[in-house]
């Protein structure tokens, strides 16, 4: 996909501020410092649309980024940061539980992942969580830059079996410095796009 356009729309922490419009939404999950970040520029070619941070835990609100004017990414805060207080963690879960359980307009969730290490428990019950909803699960391995191609198959592997993945889930390789992936995760959100519609 051509991206001609990719603005911040709003930092949302409750369903009062969400876009009011009837669009696509894939929500991106993962632990603090995955990828996040990369993940959006990199599949909108901009350095630094999503801000990137090496402070783990940056981001705590809902960001919503409308690309195309036809769909919008949701950056949601990382979790598995231990730093930030109990209260803030659980303040954060229960603004994402929120988002992930009512929000309509919310087509699939893009689970980020690190592909040079297994899934976290974190990473595992937030893979579960989503089954729970019956929320579609794109798991995308990030940093696949950082391991030689020959070993991607054993990893991809590990990524699997930790999460327990459905048969009909897809796992997508990808890098944010070669832009490895990129294709396959537009395939994949456009076949998403069309079943929203």
């Amino acid at each position: 996909m051509k991206v001609t356009s990719a603005d911040i729309v709003i930092s949302a922490v409750k369903p009062a501020q969400y876009p009011d419009v009837n669009l696509p939404e894939f929500a991106l999950a993962g632990r603090s410092n995955v990828g996040k970040s990369s993940f959006i520029n990199k599949m909108i070619n901009r350095k630094n649309l999503a801000r990137k941070s090496s402070k783990p835990g940056k981001t705590q609100t809902l960001n919503f980024y409308i690309i195309n004017d036809m769909f919008h990414f949701v950056d949601v805060p990382g979790y598995g940061y231990a730093k930030v207080s109990k209260s803030e963690r659980e303040a954060w879960g229960r603004m994402i539980e929120t988002y992930f359980t009512s929000r309509e307009q919310l087509t699939a969730a893009l689970l980020i992942v690190d592909l040079r290490h297994p899934p976290s428990n974190d990473d595992v019950l937030m893979y579960e969580f989503l089954n729970h909803h019956n929320l579609p699960v794109i798991v995308i391995a990030t940093k696949a830059d950082k391991i030689p191609k020959g070993k991607w198959q054993k990893h991809m592997k590990v990524i699997r079996e930790t999460l327990d993945m459905e048969k009909n889930h897809e796992l997508i390789l990808f890098s944010g410095e070669t832009g490895q992936g990129k294709d396959e995760a537009w395939s994949a959100l456009k076949r998403h796009m069309h079943e929203f519609a």
